[in-house]
């Protein structure tokens, strides 16, 4: 793994490596809430979606974008 390289260059777009935490906690709630409603209802068939409990955009990464790999070379390592 010491050579490995991307094969796209595209990098999250702020200094956070990772929405490693936010993930967690944001399945950790709607993990919470089906379970909330299977022991309201125990026949439930309509659960909380995802977006209902956690903002994507709210999390540490806005999102992704390309660069140049020439330019930012050392990007490209992972």
């Amino acid at each position: 793994m010491a050579r490995s390289k991307r094969k796209t260059p595209i990098r999250g777009i702020t200094t956070a490596e990772s929405e490693k935490k936010d993930k967690q906690l944001a399945h950790r709630k709607y993990r919470r809430a089906t379970r909330v409603v299977l022991q309201q209802v125990p026949d439930a068939e309509i659960f909380p979606h995802v977006r209902e409990l956690s903002d994507p955009w709210s999390m540490s990464k806005d999102g992704k974008m390309r660069f140049d790999p020439q330019r930012y070379s050392k990007d490209m390592r992972k």
